[in-house]
């Protein structure tokens, strides 16, 4: 474990990270041109909120839709309670009456009041905001992560790993057996994923339905909810030209009658990018930052205020016993230290994803047994094949100068091995984003030179991954420290996705094809007899994934406070509000009853958008502020 731990991260590192001039020495030799080349950075700083700047159309074609509404913590208190208030959200000042004592939850230093406080903006997040917001009710959105868009980026791997992932990327289960990729951004995951846009499958909502007795899943509303998602982010299926991976995915499922489909995507038919990793230069990509929170912006009633983390959701008891959510607590850095402001709000919800919800809440003095339980990763194995540029030859194909890491992520997706045993549970065949840090580390280590070798075909080597719908599940015990378990069920449907990707990698034309096994092995399938490719393939997709011999990858996580109909085996409720804690509602990718099997962007998003019909029915209870 200490191995795969020091060669990742050294790996990583090694060729990720760049000088003052943005570069990296070995870029050129393995082929890669580091950011975009069409990308021109701004050098400008990004300014918040009303008092730095008027949100005019050059600084927000620029920055993005949402700079008019960004709270800079780093002002002094006075400043932002003045911010605040110019955007409607009434807050009054901590009385410090010693300076030296630090700012704590009796004495905050600033406290804030709003109908509703959301805590995280990502695809479940983000939803509720825009739709409260329309609603005509002031919302507060508390994001850890801090806000890059378009031009504000740097779209280089390491700053941006660094910069808008959980624990800069190197995030991993506690074995080290899955790598686990999840974002830490205004937008959340919705601004770094890779912008597949599929429906919750028919499958999963008649399980969720009959097994979990969860009507809302085959409600109208849930129904509504996936049009208005979809539409919002202009999910379309249409591709203009396919990038690299995707290409050879297709051509390889064609040779072999292979079921294909083109993934729906959240981006134009003409979005040939490869760098949406790293957030989305052009805004084109509609993630939540550039769909749902700019209908937060518009309507004049909501800010966000980047940059602080939320240590606990404030309760009181009321008459009866029953507990009611009363308001956030966060902290943030200033000047150096610790600071810590209260939002009081009618209504809470929370919405920082699977990984970390789950301990929020537990911070909070929830005791639900079930919270951060039930994890589910989507595992992730992956297999490899080098097509040579063919330098002397005009015959090469993909043609000479595509890159493997050019070109939209995600176009094609196949379901050979999707539901093999009729249960709905399988794996897609899908295409990852690997630039070269990335890459270096999760390929096996043989030796120094092997290494060198493997980096040099670097930007003409393809991957395809099997993604489960894993029935195993794990445990969130923090944000940083995660144990998780796969099923010999999963390990099968991974191994026959091996099977099936090094098959469809040689029809596709690969000169080379190999796995992520420790053992690095090989095979040239130009020069291997039929009877050699079939022992290769069986041995290579038979091989154990769970012993942390072959590394398996996450950027999928959910199930960790789980939506039920008993608080005995869940921790929220058909409206997404939690069992213990009146006016708490969880809207994220936490809730879902079971792994979904797809990207589950679109399915938050339906999720969160019912839940904040929910939430708007309890504020039409109340008064407004």
């Amino acid at each position: 474990m200490l191995f795969k731990s020091m060669k990742l991260l050294t790996l990583l590192v090694f060729f990720s990270q760049v000088d003052e001039k943005k570069e990296n020495l070995s870029w050129k030799a393995i082929g890669y041109c580091g950011a975009d080349p069409e990308f021109q950075p701004q050098a400008t700083p990004l300014k918040t909120s009303k008092q730095d700047d008027d949100g005019d159309g050059e600084n927000e074609e620029c920055f993005g839709p949402l700079l008019r509404a960004l709270i800079n913590l780093k002002h002094p208190r006075p400043i932002i309670a003045d911010n605040l208030r110019r955007f409607g959200f009434p807050a009054s000042l901590g009385l410090m009456k010693n300076k030296k004592v630090p700012a704590n939850l009796s004495n905050p230093s600033l406290t804030i009041y709003c109908d509703a406080v959301v805590v995280g903006s990502g695809s479940g997040g983000g939803v509720v905001a825009g739709v409260l917001a329309k609603a005509g009710y002031k919302v507060l959105v508390l994001e850890k992560g801090s806000y890059f868009a378009r031009s504000n980026l740097s779209l280089l791997e390491g700053p941006s790993m660094d910069q808008m992932y959980m624990s800069g990327g190197l995030l991993a289960t506690d074995d080290m057996g899955v790598v686990v990729l999840a974002g830490s951004t205004v937008g959340g995951g919705s601004t770094i994923n890779w912008s597949a846009s599929i429906r919750t499958p028919k499958h999963v909502i008649n399980e969720w339905c009959e097994r979990y007795e969860l009507e809302l899943f085959d409600s109208k509303l849930y129904k509504e909810a996936m049009d208005v998602v979809c539409e919002k982010m202009g999910v379309q299926s249409e591709i203009i030209e396919e990038g690299f991976n995707n290409a050879i995915l297709r051509k390889g499922c064609q040779e072999l009658g292979y079921p294909l489909n083109n993934i729906p995507r959240n981006s134009p038919p003409d979005h040939y990018c490869g760098w949406c990793c790293m957030g989305c230069k052009d805004g084109r990509k509609k993630g939540t930052s550039e769909t749902w929170l700019v209908d937060m912006v518009k309507s004049g009633n909501g800010v966000i205020l980047p940059g602080c983390e939320a240590i606990k959701v404030l309760h009181k008891r009321r008459k009866g016993g029953q507990k009611t959510a009363t308001g956030v607590a966060f902290q943030f850095e200033y000047a150096g230290a610790k600071d810590i402001c209260v939002v009081e709000s009618k209504v809470t919800i929370v919405a920082c994803g699977a990984l970390s919800t789950p301990p929020l809440l537990k911070r909070s003095g929830l005791k639900n047994a079930n919270i951060g339980k039930n994890l589910h990763l989507h595992p992730v194995a992956m297999a490899w094949g080098y097509f040579p540029d063919a330098p002397n030859s005009s015959g090469a194909w993909p043609e000479r100068d595509k890159k493997s890491y050019e070109g939209g992520i995600m176009t094609a997706m196949s379901t050979v091995v999707a539901n093999t045993d009729q249960s709905g549970y399988g794996a897609v065949l899908q295409t990852p984003s690997l630039h070269p840090g990335m890459f270096s580390g999760l390929m096996p280590w043989i030796s120094g030179e092997d290494m060198k070798s493997r980096m040099l075909r670097f930007s003409r080597t393809a991957h395809i991954f099997a993604l489960a719908r894993d029935k195993g599940s794990g445990n969130v015990h923090s944000p940083n420290s995660i144990s998780y378990q796969m099923e010999t069920s999963d390990e099968e449907i991974l191994q026959k996705g091996l099977d099936k990707i090094l098959r469809i990698l040689a029809a596709a034309g690969a000169e080379e094809i190999g796995t992520h096994h420790c053992e690095g092995k090989s095979i040239n399938v130009k020069k291997a007899s039929s009877h050699e490719f079939e022992r290769f393939v069986k041995e290579e997709s038979s091989r154990s994934l769970r012993n942390l011999n072959t590394q398996i990858c996450s950027a999928h996580q959910m199930g960790s406070c789980r939506m039920g109909i008993d608080p005995k085996e869940s921790v929220v409720n058909q409206m997404g509000e939690t069992w213990e804690v009146d006016g708490l509602f969880v809207a994220d990718s936490s809730v879902f009853p079971t792994a979904l099997g797809v990207n589950p962007m679109v399915t938050v998003q339906a999720i969160a958008y019912c839940t904040a019909q929910s939430v708007v029915d309890v504020l039409k209870r109340k008064k407004s502020i």
